[in-house]
């Protein structure tokens, strides 16, 4: 796994290593700047072949002095090079001003002015450096040049290099879009009463690549980000590994890959582990049954449906692979789970609220590895403290949003809340302060899937880009998530690496399938995707 870094975390990254000696911020300045022309060519090899027109957007801090040093690499091939400044040259900080003077003894720089609009400038490739990750309230006066560079973003890319047009520029932006919150994800916009006459859509540019240095940051993968980032490549600029401080676990971590342990040639079914997977009543059986298909299809060695009994024969006819118990109150669950080797429980999905208040208190009772979704979470939304007091550490939540505004409404209401009425708050502050409260793992559903850790560790799985799976968007999807789960944990997985596991395989199936993808395809999917992971 990769992690994931704060604004705040890359400063001190940097400011460890110029403190200590090891480099310059003049010399890391150089550094990115040679970063992301290398990383132009290399996505687009045809603007290395001969020189073209470049227009470099420089803002007020260290990101502009990136821009002009990219600005005197081009130039330094023989492209033509604009070069518009945001502000003052008098106030550039140090290292953006020797750059900015490197610049000026190559070419002119022009003041950037309201109403700019880069595409105008019939420039093959533009250069977003106006600001980085620093940012941290909304851009005022640009809303023209960067509502332009969203409106451009992807025609010159869509192009084939011999059909593009000067008209069609390429945008590459410096660390991030400007006016992306670099922590949260989210477009840093002013929409309240007498703030600037902006459109709120035009409040961040986008870009067709980005490059960032050292590390990804959060705001690369969560909410909005994706999206404006376009392609994003990180550029080693020889910084040493971040070094966590303080008493909690601060990792935000990608997950690029599935824990999944192979099966021996001389394993027994017990060995796998054997879930159980309570049902609702006739009728709302569907759920729990894309569930405990998908523990199976995970490797789980038995998986046995709790049901009640009018939804047996509903059961029955739709099973055989899957064992069947009845489970028709908590005495028959407390019964049943006397059985030790029933090491994992898939609790929620279609079990009803009713039958939810009665089973969820006894099953976790019996201290197993245990995942709580849907009614399981609905059920304690008017009481969520009732639930936290029940949970323990081999516990995994799984709410999507409305189940998560429900059981933690306070959280919910500051991911509602504008990015720029206080310090940043993400999807991963949301998680990380369930889990916290909850005492368990906590998996918040999304694109931006986030899974976090009662001690703080966080990884986010984000399903965009080239791991895009808009076919998730379908009834029994989540239901499938759990029972992959479920059946991880089943195999020995501890929660925290269960819950990435499957956030990973369950958009790797829906890949693997494609458009059309219904929640019974998920299952039927894994085995090639798990074939391509023992291969």
């Amino acid at each position: 796994m990769a992690e994931l870094l704060t604004a705040e975390q890359m400063r001190a990254v940097e400011g460890t290593a110029i403190t200590s000696g090891e480099v310059t911020g003049l010399e890391l300045m150089e550094r990115a700047g040679m970063g992301v022309v290398a990383a132009v060519f290399q996505q687009w090899p045809e603007l290395g072949a001969a020189a073209q027109r470049a227009l470099v957007l420089c803002g007020p801090g260290n990101n502009g002095g990136d821009g002009f040093v990219i600005a005197r690499l081009l130039r330094g091939k023989g492209w033509e090079v604009e070069v518009f400044l945001l502000g003052d040259p008098a106030h550039l900080p140090a290292d953006a001003r020797v750059n900015f003077d490197r610049w000026c003894a190559m070419g002119e720089v022009y003041e950037l002015e309201p109403g700019l609009e880069p595409s105008t400038r019939r420039a093959t490739l533009v250069v977003d450096a106006l600001f980085g990750t620093g940012l941290s309230r909304p851009i005022q006066g640009l809303g023209a040049t960067l509502a332009d560079l969203r409106d451009v973003r992807g025609t010159g890319a869509a192009m084939a290099p011999g059909e593009r047009q000067d008209w069609t520029p390429l945008i590459v932006a410096v660390d991030l879009p400007s006016g992306l919150c670099s922590d949260s994800g989210r477009v840093l916009r002013d929409d309240a009463p007498g703030g600037p006459a902006e459109s709120p859509e035009a409040a961040s540019a986008a870009a067709d690549l980005t490059v960032t240095f050292h590390a990804r940051k959060l705001g690369h993968v969560l909410a909005e980000g994706p999206e404006l980032c376009g392609r994003v490549v990180v550029c080693p600029i020889g910084l040493e590994p971040r070094r966590a401080r303080g008493g909690r676990d601060d990792r935000v971590t990608e997950v690029l890959a599935p824990q999944v342990p192979a099966k021996g040639a001389a394993g027994h079914k017990y060995d796998h582990g054997h879930a159980l997977v309570l049902t609702g009543g006739f009728g709302r059986t569907g759920a729990a049954r894309l569930a405990a298909r998908a523990a199976l299809r995970v490797g789980a060695g038995l998986v046995t449906l709790g049901a009640p009994g009018a939804a047996q024969m509903e059961c029955a006819g739709q099973i055989t692979a899957l064992m069947l118990r009845r489970v028709e109150d908590g005495d028959d669950l407390s019964l049943l789970l006397d059985d030790g080797r029933l090491n994992a429980l898939c609790i929620g999905p279609g079990l009803g609220l009713e039958r939810a208040r009665d089973l969820v208190s006894v099953a976790l009772d019996a201290d197993r590895a245990t995942v709580l979704d849907a009614d399981a979470l609905t059920a304690f939304g008017e009481d969520a403290d009732a639930l936290f007091d029940l949970l323990h550490e081999g516990c995994v939540l799984t709410p999507h949003g409305g189940e998560f505004a429900r059981l933690f409404p306070d959280l919910d209401d500051r991911l509602a809340a504008p990015p720029d009425t206080g310090p940043a708050f993400s999807r991963v502050d949301a998680a990380r302060e369930a889990a916290r409260r909850a005492g368990a793992v906590v998996l918040l559903k999304g694109p931006d899937t986030v899974i976090a850790e009662p001690d703080g560790h966080c990884a986010v799985h984000a399903g965009v880009g080239e791991r895009a799976a808009p076919w998730l968007a379908t009834a029994g999807a989540g239901d499938v998530l759990s029972g992959l789960i479920a059946g991880l944990m089943a195999r020995g997985l501890a929660p925290f690496d269960a819950a990435c596991s499957a956030a990973w395989l369950h958009v790797e199936a829906a890949r693997a399938f494609g458009p059309g993808l219904i929640a019974e395809d998920l299952p039927e999917a894994l085995p090639g995707v798990l074939r391509a992971l023992y291969a």
